[in-house]
């Protein structure tokens, strides 16, 4: 038996990576590239389906680790009940946080002053002038203050916006100010100028943009979701935007891809990119450096980074 560590990224590729396990590279193929029982560090590949990267949990009897190449987790949950107690799920903080925030701005920016409006315009040949709102003096909210959420505020900051309201599971106090509680959104929707969702899909934030917290927004907002799809009721959202009352700009839908027929893309105010928040030329050197952090910190028996749960423990 060997002490196997499956990587999506070839070990040549990375450099520091500590001498001790069998390195075997895996990107999701319909091959194994070894015994699944002989794994004890497991790091998912990225931007597979969900079927794809928990296809060996069960018959990983010996992993120790699993390792996502993303900050959300709902994609290898529904692996974890294969999996013996103890078993470290640990995410990709410190890896997407810049070209989410960077994409999260885009989508903001794009939506307010009309950019989709001009590509089709320029495509007919036709001068479209006109005011556009600004991003300068207006409210935004963030649902969703981890990470990403404070690196979406990084970028905000220099754009003049009149206030930032944070919002996340829990209520705390940062050194930018407060965060509130999900409980508090009620209160807060109606004076947000732009909401923008950085939250992990969980039971608690599945559907938490529903029709009551739609109706809440404040005639005129931008709902702006680099989250994930569920978090929205895309039938509640369709109803809204239809009315022309709110926009939108979307990373992520529900269903995800979105079908090439279905109504969310011909409804009216909504700017939808393809779930394109990591995936950009950030990604690779920070996933590489987390890996090699790691898998010293793993050989070493050293505390591991992101820990996000552990099997038979406390399981969300």
């Amino acid at each position: 038996m060997t002490a196997d560590v499956w990587l999506p990224i070839p070990p040549d590729d990375i450099e520091g990576l500590p001498e001790g396990p069998e390195y075997r590279f895996w990107d999701g193929g319909e091959e194994f590239p070894a015994d699944p029982a002989d794994c004890v560090f497991y790091v998912v590949p990225y931007m597979k389906p969900s079927p794809v990267g928990v296809r060996p949990l069960p018959a990983m009897s010996g992993v120790r680790v699993v390792q996502t190449l993303t900050a959300g987790i709902d994609h290898v949950v529904p692996g974890l009940g294969h999996l013996r107690p103890g078993v470290r799920l640990c995410n990709a903080q410190g890896v997407h946080e810049a070209s989410t925030g960077e994409l999260a701005l885009a989508l903001v920016l794009a939506s307010l002053r009309g950019i989709p409006d001009f590509v089709r315009a320029q495509e007919r040949g036709e001068w479209l002038g006109g005011f556009r709102p600004a991003l300068a003096d207006r409210s935004v909210l963030i649902v969703g203050y981890g990470s990403i959420g404070s690196a979406i505020e990084d970028r905000l900051v220099p754009f003049e916006v009149a206030r930032v309201v944070r919002v996340a599971r829990s209520a705390r106090t940062t050194e930018r100010g407060p965060v509130h509680p999900l409980t508090d959104l009620p209160a807060l929707l109606p004076e947000a100028d732009v909401v923008v969702l950085s939250t992990p899909l969980t039971e608690t934030t599945r559907h938490l943009v529903d029709a009551g917290f739609l109706a809440r927004m404040k005639d005129g907002a931008l709902l702006v979701n680099v989250a994930r799809g569920p978090v929205v009721d895309t039938k509640a959202l369709l109803t809204e935007l239809e009315s022309g009352r709110i926009t939108a700009a979307l990373d992520v839908t529900d269903p995800e891809p979105l079908p090439r027929d279905h109504p969310l893309w011909r409804a009216p105010g909504v700017l939808i990119s393809p779930h394109v928040g990591g995936p950009t030329s950030a990604y690779l050197p920070r996933a590489k450096r987390l890996l090699a952090d790691q898998l010293n910190r793993f050989v070493n028996r050293e505390p591991l980074r992101n820990v996000i749960l552990t099997t038979g423990a406390n399981e969300a």
